[in-house]
C-alpha cells in the first residue's frame, strides 16, 4: 500500500493506492475519509488498482471552501488531481455527495474516465425537476431546519440530517465516537450541502460512460426516487437495488457493494473501449483546468 499527501493549489490531498489492475478511484461521501472504503476494498481481493481519498474538510485533505466559495469545483479538483496523480482512464466509484462529484468530473470531462458506480446519490435537485415537489419539501424542510440550528449554535444540528438519510434516530443509534466525528465535521457538511449542484436532467443525458446506480432496499423515499429520477436522466445507466440496506452501505454491506463494483468494472473493461476513455462525450467545459 502507498500512501502520500498530493498538493495542489488549494492544499494537502489524502491519496492512498494498492494493487494491480484496472484503476479504480474511490470518492466517499460527507462526514467519510478514505477509510470508509476498507471494507469494500477488502473484499475486492486485490483484482484492481484501487486508489482512495478524501474531500475538502475531511481526512488530510485541507479544507479550502469558504462560505463565499463552496461551489463543488472545490471538491471535483481534489478528485481530478488523484485521478491525474493515479494516471489513465479510471473507474469512479462515489458514494452519496462523492456520487454527485463524480457526477461533475463526468460532466466537465476534464480527467479520462471508463465508468461510474454511484451509491445513493444525494441528488435531491432531481425530485423538483421531475415534478416529485412533496418529496422535495421533505428534504427542503429538513435542510433549512438543520442550517437554522446550525447557525443559532446547536450543537447535534446534523442530526436532523443523518436522520433524513439514515431514517428515523438513526443519529442516536451511531456510537457517540462516531456522532462526535459527524458533529466535528459539521461545518464542511455545511459546505458540502450549499455545493450548488444542480445539474439540468437534459444536461445529464450528455454522459454516455457505463453508469450503475446502486441503492439502499431501507434507504428513505426521497432517496429511493433520486435514484429512480437520475437512471432514467442518464443515456447508459443501469439501477440495482441491494436488499436490507439503507443509505449508510458502505459501513454495512461491504460485500454486495464489492460485488457491484467487479461487476461494473469487468463488464465495462470487457467492452475495449480502454482506447477510447472517455473524458466526456462532448468536453463540456465548466472548470478552468489551472
Amino acid at each position: 500500500m502507498e500512501t502520500e499527501m498530493l498538493h495542489d493549489k488549494h492544499g494537502a490531498i489524502d491519496y492512498c493506492e494498492q494493487g494491480k489492475g484496472p484503476t479504480i478511484v474511490f470518492v466517499p461521501g460527507s462526514w467519510a475519509t478514505r477509510s470508509a472504503w476498507c471494507n469494500v476494498t477488502e473484499a475486492l481481493e486485490s483484482r484492481f488498482r484501487i486508489v482512495t481519498t478524501s474531500l475538502p474538510g475531511y481526512g488530510g485533505t485541507r479544507e479550502s471552501r469558504t462560505a463565499a466559495d463552496c461551489s463543488i469545483d472545490r471538491s471535483s479538483e481534489t478528485v481530478e488531481a488523484v485521478i491525474r496523480r493515479a494516471g489513465g482512464p479510471v473507474h469512479l466509484v462515489g458514494h452519496s455527495y462523492g456520487a454527485l462529484v463524480c457526477l461533475d468530473l463526468a460532466l466537465c470531462g476534464l480527467v479520462p474516465l471508463m465508468s461510474l458506480t454511484l451509491i445513493e446519490p444525494v441528488a435531491f435537485g432531481l425530485l423538483r425537476q421531475a415534478g416529485e415537489f412533496s418529496l422535495h419539501e421533505q428534504f427542503a424542510t429538513t435542510r433549512d431546519d438543520y442550517l437554522r440550528s446550525f447557525d443559532a449554535g446547536e450543537r447535534e444540528a446534523a442530526r436532523q440530517i443523518v436522520d433524513l438519510l439514515g431514517g428515523p434516530r438513526h443519529f442516536a443509534s451511531l456510537p457517540r465516537g462516531l456522532q462526535e466525528q459527524i458533529i466535528s465535521k459539521t461545518p464542511s457538511h455545511i459546505f458540502d450541502l450549499r455545493s450548488g449542484f444542480d445539474p439540468k436532467m437534459a444536461l445529464l443525458r450528455n454522459i454516455l460512460l457505463p453508469t450503475r446506480i446502486v441503492r439502499g432496499e431501507r434507504t428513505s423515499p426521497t432517496l429511493h426516487r433520486c435514484a429512480d429520477i437520475l437512471s432514467c436522466a442518464m443515456a447508459n445507466a443501469s439501477l440495482h437495488t441491494i436488499g436490507g440496506a439503507g443509505h449508510f452501505m458502505t459501513a454495512t454491506h461491504s460485500t454486495e457493494l464489492a460485488e457491484h463494483v467487479t461487476d461494473q468494472v469487468i463488464k465495462t473493461e470487457s467492452l475495449a473501449w480502454a482506447d477510447l476513455s472517455f473524458a466526456s462525450p462532448f468536453g463540456i467545459p465548466c472548470r478552468n483546468p489551472t
